[in-house]
C-alpha cells in the first residue's frame, strides 16, 4: 500500500501599507504578530528584520503604498513586498563610505535567505525565501 503525503498547508497574510516613515514599524508589528499567531515562532526575529529591510526600501524608493505578503508553505516563509517603482534594486551593491544604508540585502543574505526580484508593469515585487526550522 502506497501512502501519499498530503500537500503542505499554505498560510498567507497580506496587508497594504501606506507610504510613510511609520510603515516599517507597522510592518514589523504585523509580521511578528501573524507569525506567532500562525504558530511559526521559529525564526520570527529574522523574518521581522527582513520585513523591516524590505519595507524600508519600498518607502525609501517610492512615494506610494506597498503590499506586504507573508506566505508559509511547508518549511519555508516567503516574504514579499510589492511596490510601485519599476527601478530594480542592485542586490549586490555595497554602500560607499559616508552613504546611509545599502547593507540591508547583505544582512538578508547572511540570514540564509534567498532573494529574487519579480519585475512588473508599474512596479516590482521583492521576494525573500527564508527556511523555517522544521524540527
Amino acid at each position: 500500500m502506497t501512502t501519499i503525503a498530503a500537500p503542505p498547508v499554505t498560510q498567507r497574510h497580506a496587508v497594504t501599507l501606506p507610504c510613510g516613515r511609520r510603515a516599517p514599524a507597522v510592518a514589523r508589528h504585523i509580521a511578528e504578530r501573524w507569525l506567532n499567531t500562525a504558530d511559526r515562532p521559529d525564526r520570527v526575529a529574522d523574518a521581522v528584520l527582513i520585513v523591516s529591510e524590505l519595507v524600508t526600501n519600498a518607502v525609501r524608493h517610492t512615494h506610494e503604498s506597498c503590499l506586504l505578503t507573508l506566505t508559509v508553505r511547508g518549511g519555508q516563509l516567503d516574504i514579499a513586498v510589492a511596490d510601485h517603482s519599476e527601478e530594480l534594486p542592485d542586490l549586490h551593491a555595497w554602500a560607499s563610505a559616508g552613504e546611509h544604508g545599502g547593507f540591508g540585502m547583505e544582512i538578508v543574505r547572511r540570514l540564509g535567505a534567498q532573494v529574487r526580484v519579480v519585475p512588473a508593469l508599474g512596479g516590482k515585487t521583492v521576494h525573500v525565501l527564508l527556511w523555517l526550522d522544521t524540527g
